[in-house]
């Protein structure tokens, strides 16, 4: 985008320390040296201090330095165009390239970015979230950046610029100091909306103080004055120039033109013109002066405002309802009043891009000049005409937004287009702002519920309790259409189970079911409910509900996705109420038979997940790893980076944790909570990223350091309503557990006890709540203790997951009586040690090492942990194998790969029916279970996706 303006000064008065700081930023940006980087510079003042004329030297100058130069700039007008300073910043460096070169240089970018620059259509489907696209933006301008380097990037006016650009810009601009990128704002800050609150702060996050513009002094402004009318001009006319103009550079040079223009003598017997003059300049003097040059030319001028910035003359024209020479007249008498600029005099680097106002103040009075009604009559006209011109319903969307409603279909049509286009693009607050407008429109009666319906898609992101009510408003019409019907009952349990409701979703969902007859539209609502019911931590009849769920899946056959979704939802009943794990796994591979998308745009993610999940629970964590990996390449794909991508980081964080690789799982875990952060404290995805943390912290010893985060983001009761794994208020029992906080810990697992024994979740491998229990009651209660552990080893015997069994053992024994410990203990290192479960195993050899004082099992012991990042347990192994005398054991190279013997170990068990004997395991065999990432049962499946993920 450039701003043009009539004689831009190249040499300004008293804006030396300004420049000075300009060039030392550029220096900077283009110098040699280590040193040589990025900046930010803000620069504020009220309107009419020189901000765009400081920024239209600074490009200047960027040009001389031979720096690619991004402008945009902010129009009132355009505000409520969503990407509007995003594309004038982008689109022009991208001019001229196929779309088979945006493909190549945008990558797997260019359906989330394009739609939002303008550089392509959105494709039909699920839209990028907002996050997703802020990141794809990001990547956009840091490839560019680093392509076209050095870049200054200028904004000016940026109080009017569109949220969406501002936002993104808002967080992107820390990073200019690490980028050879100098970004530049102007600003007024009293005129900053609501949409820039973090706007605000920008400078200061970046290390920088905003830059406040002065006011000339009386000496600036008389400089001013005797370079445009002559030195003659006396100190009394230069004095009272500045007294009208308050020093406003603007103004000042403004008034040397009109003082020119009339051929007034400047001195002081005409300095009391001066006022009048000043006058004509703004408010009803400009109004007036624009009325002397004809009905015609005042039309075009307001046609003018009403368009904006960048005001293409034909479109201008028609809105006027000028012909073509009366608006190249109308053109010229404005350009010489000095209200519109003569193109082309901005400068030499930057192409012409339309008509502009010589300075955004003229634009402002003469669009709050115009009559009320004729403004809103001119505002619909500029809409039919940008459609006409081919400029499309969203260039027509923000006019329309300034009408007033009049039951006109094609308003109604071209608003909810513009919706969804801006939908697609990642704008939703955009989207809901124009259906929110063709609602009130209104439209026709059989319209009104499809109106209904994707506002309360547009706002499901940033207003669910709007969205609720809107969805709600549209199942009270009275329509006659089944599938809209059960679209908008699905959309309104999404949002309410999102919102923590998820007993006010179910209850939609059945009375919807009640009044459904097709019997493939109500399967498609049980499997909502029973989804949002499996999420429930409140859910009264959990068991009953079981009972029904088990009853539907199991002579179901997979034959659509409602179906797979349903048994999918049956395999995690069965993983939760500890079901054998053969029955767990065959429902799952029931839904994995084909493809199972994570990324369906009528369907939420959840059931993937869960499909995924049984997989970790049943002791098969490389397929689960397999197939979380697949499911965040899709959320990529779509731009989902917010809510989406956080679960899947943290969820497999939980995997790696699982598996006994906690370095890795801290990681991920850190991942997960820094998107979970973007999306907010206490959401769903925030509990989850929370939780996971903690579980790894604890499990690499760092319980002081868990313990502080947890107070950090407010980890504790109350604990959300939606069902979270690892279950919230058992890691929080945990945690207190290791502080020694005993007490608190019991009350907290019985309150678990309480909540999980009635819904029939009696899976250990899920929540060890009991094994939690046990050892907290041990001291006090050794008899309670043995009780629990002994119920949690038959739960677990009862799944049938190695590693669900051998955790249970291990805490078997740590509360039984010791001449009963030993064995549990061995059976439980031969459990673990054909399972996935590293760190669980390195826990038992250490308790066995210990009891049996066996230094080869300690520094068995001792290197497992290595393995696993469990820090906390590699010192207090090593601290009892080295007060026995026993060495301590070198650190050998760790391979995460599958060696060739382990690969044999394993074949060979496959092939093998005999089961390891208790006092014998088999180490390598052991070791490729874990990298495998599965037990025993699950090697041959383990070894053939091996195998073709090796070719």
């Amino acid at each position: 985008m450039t701003d043009h303006r009539t004689r831009i000064r190249r040499t300004m008065v008293e804006r030396d320390a300004e420049l000075a700081i300009v060039d030392e930023a550029l220096d900077q940006l283009t110098g040699p040296g280590p040193d040589a980087g990025g900046a930010l510079l803000a620069f504020s003042g009220p309107a009419g201090l020189g901000k765009t004329t400081l920024l239209a030297e600074l490009r200047r100058r960027a040009h001389a330095r031979s720096c690619t130069v991004l402008a945009a700039r902010g129009g009132e007008q355009e505000q409520s165009q969503p990407f509007h300073v995003a594309r004038q910043l982008i689109q022009p460096q991208l001019a001229g390239t196929s779309e088979q070169e945006l493909r190549a240089a945008l990558g797997g970018w260019y359906s989330i970015v394009g739609p939002a620059l303008g550089l392509c259509a959105p494709e039909q489907g699920p839209p990028p979230d907002p996050q997703g696209l802020r990141d794809g933006l990001d990547w956009v301008l840091t490839h560019l950046v680093v392509k076209r380097a050095p870049v200054a990037l200028v904004l000016d006016d940026a109080h009017w610029a569109d949220p969406e650009s501002l936002s993104w810009l808002a967080a992107f601009a820390p990073r200019a100091e690490h980028l050879p990128l100098l970004l530049v704002v102007a600003y007024r800050p009293d005129e900053l909306p609501a949409h820039a609150d973090a706007f605000r702060t920008l400078p200061g996050r970046a290390g920088q103080a905003p830059l406040p513009l002065a006011p000339l002094t009386p000496a600036a402004v008389a400089a001013l004055v005797r370079e445009a009318l002559g030195d003659h001009a006396d100190d009394a006319f230069c004095k009272e120039a500045w007294a009208v103009t308050t020093g406003n550079p603007f103004e000042a040079v403004e008034l040397t033109a009109k003082v020119r223009g009339r051929g007034l003598r400047p001195v002081e017997e005409n300095a009391p013109q001066l006022a009048d003059l000043a006058a004509a300049q703004r408010g009803s003097g400009l109004v007036a002066r624009l009325e002397r040059l004809g009905p015609s030319t005042v039309r075009f001028a307001w046609a003018c405002a009403v368009l904006g910035t960048a005001i293409p003359q034909d479109i201008a024209a028609r809105v006027a309802a000028l012909g073509t020479e009366e608006a190249a007249g109308a053109t010229t008498r404005l350009r010489d009043a000095r209200i519109l600029s003569a193109a082309g005099t901005t400068s030499d680097h930057e192409p012409e891009t339309g008509l502009e106002f010589v300075h955004p103040l003229i634009a402002t009075a003469i669009y709050r000049a115009i009559p009320d009604a004729l403004r809103v009559a001119l505002h619909g006209k500029a809409a039919a005409a940008v459609v006409d011109a081919g400029l499309g319903s969203s260039a027509a969307a923000r006019h329309l937004l300034e009408t007033h409603p009049e039951n006109d279909p094609w308003v109604v049509r071209t608003l909810r287009e513009a919706a969804g286009e801006n939908l697609r693009a990642g704008a939703p607050d955009a989207a809901r702002r124009q259906l929110a407008r063709a609602l009130r429109e209104p439209p026709d009666f059989d319209e009104r519920v499809a109106v209904l319906y994707e506002l309360g898609c547009a706002s499901l992101l940033t207003e669910p309790a709007n969205t609720v009510n809107h969805l709600r408003a549209a199942l009270a019409e009275p329509f006659d259409d089944p599938t809209l019907r059960q679209g908008i009952v699905i959309r309104l349990a999404q949002v309410l189970a999102h919102s923590d409701r998820l007993a006010e979703a179910s209850e939609s969902l059945a009375r919807e079911i009640a009044r459904t007859p097709d019997v493939r539209a109500r399967l498609r609502l049980q499997s909502e409910q029973f989804m949002w019911d499996a999420f429930n931590a409140a859910e009264t009849d959990s068991p009953a509900r079981s009972r029904r769920l088990t009853r539907l899946a199991d002579r179901l056959t997979g034959r659509d996705l409602t179906e797979r979704y349903v048994i999918a939802l049956r395999a995690w009943d069965a993983c939760l109420r500890g079901e054998p794990v053969d029955v767990v796994l065959h429902h799952a591979g029931r839904v994995l038979e084909r493809p199972f998308s994570w990324a369906h745009e009528d369907r939420g993610f959840e059931v993937p997940v869960l499909a995924a999940m049984v997989h970790m629970y049943a002791d098969r964590p490389g397929r689960a790893e397999e197939l979380f990996e697949a499911g965040t390449a899709e959320f990529e794909r779509q731009g989902w980076r917010g809510a989406h991508l956080s679960f899947a980081y943290s969820l497999r964080a939980y995997i790696r944790y699982r598996r006994g690789r906690l370095v890795e799982a801290e990681e991920l875990a850190r991942s997960g909570l820094r998107l979970a952060e973007r999306v907010g404290r206490r959401t769903p995805v925030h509990w989850y990223a929370i939780a996971i943390l903690l579980t790894t912290l604890l499990a690499r010893g760092r319980v002081d350091e868990a313990w502080e985060l947890a107070r950090e983001h407010e980890f504790g009761a109350p604990f959300p309503a939606a069902v979270v794994f690892p279950d919230s208020q058992t890691v929080y029992a945990e945690l207190l557990l290791a502080r020694g906080e005993v007490r608190a810990a019991v009350a907290e697992l019985e309150a678990v006890d309480r909540r999980l024994t009635p819904r029939g979740i009696q899976n250990p491998a899920w929540c060890p709540w009991q094994l939690h229990l046990a050892r907290a009651v041990a001291a006090d209660d050794p008899q309670r203790a043995r009780t629990l552990a002994a119920d949690a080893v038959r739960r677990a015997r009862a799944f049938g997951a190695p590693s669900a069994i051998g955790q249970a053992l291990r805490v078997a024994a740590e509360v039984a009586a010791p001449q009963d410990r030993t064995e549990l203990l061995r059976e439980a290192v031969t459990l673990l040690s054909a399972s996935p479960a590293g760190y669980e195993l390195a826990r038992a050899l250490a308790a066995l090492g210990y009891g049996l004082r066996d230094a080869d099992l300690l520094t068995a012991a001792v290197v497992t942990a290595r393995e696993c990042g469990a820090d906390g347990l590699v010192e207090e192994a090593t601290e009892i194998l080295t007060g026995m005398g026993g060495a301590l054991p070198a650190a050998p190279p760790r391979a995460d790969w599958v060696t060739e013997e382990e690969i044999r170990a394993a074949d060979l068990a496959v092939r093998s029916e005999k089961e390891p004997e208790p006092a014998t395991p088999d180490w390598v065999l052991s070791a490729a279970c874990r990298k495998l990432g599965t037990d025993r049962s699950g090697l041959r499946a383990a070894l053939e996706a091996f195998a073709r993920s090796s070719t």
